[in-house]
């Protein structure tokens, strides 16, 4: 009996740990940007730059948080393991405050106008902006969400990770670049 149920205990939860791009929610949307394969994100090299728009009408560049370390959370309203993430980043906006800059990349293409309701919803506090595909692909495709990438002070990936994750594995990566551990 032991040996049935822990397989599909097993695939139950991977399937509930992150979001296909080409998965759906309750009104059928769906991440629909375009990747087109190419160099992607590395390890221990540098972010690819990004201008995007914000859901405050400005642009965000990464570029302007040199000198900062940085959460990019790729996500999505619809994506409940992303719902389930988004307290944890809360959370580290407010206990790292200047030292952290977190930056939410939205993947709702279909549902742009249920963002900000969302965002006041669930008390984000960080910068959200809106995906578009050239983002996606310098990020590797993004084809699953939550997907996440921590960047130094000095602008290289240094860690990241598809699907949802505890908040202490951020932290811990956190401390050891702000030399808190």
């Amino acid at each position: 009996m032991n040996k049935v149920i822990f397989p599909v205990l097993l695939v139950l939860a991977f399937s509930f740990s992150s979001c296909g791009k080409n998965n759906t929610n309750e009104n059928s949307q769906k991440v629909n940007l375009s990747y087109v394969p190419g160099e992607t994100a590395a390890i221990n090299k540098p972010a690819p730059d990004f201008t995007l728009a914000t859901t405050s009408d400005k642009n965000i560049k990464l570029s302007d948080f040199k000198g900062k370390v940085v959460i990019l959370d790729f996500w999505a309203t619809w994506c409940p393991p992303c719902r389930r993430g988004i307290p944890d980043l809360i959370e580290i906006q407010k206990e790292y405050g200047n030292d952290v800059v977190v930056i939410g990349i939205s993947m709702d293409t279909d549902s742009k106008s249920d963002v900000i309701p969302f965002i006041q919803k669930m008390g984000i506090n960080y910068h959200v902006a809106y995906a578009d595909a050239g983002v996606v692909q310098s990020y590797g495709g993004v084809e699953s969400i939550p997907t996440s990438f921590v960047i130094d002070k000095n602008g290289n990936i240094v860690d990241n990770h598809i699907g949802l994750v505890p908040k202490s594995e951020f932290t811990n990566v956190l401390d050891k670049l702000l030399n808190k551990s």
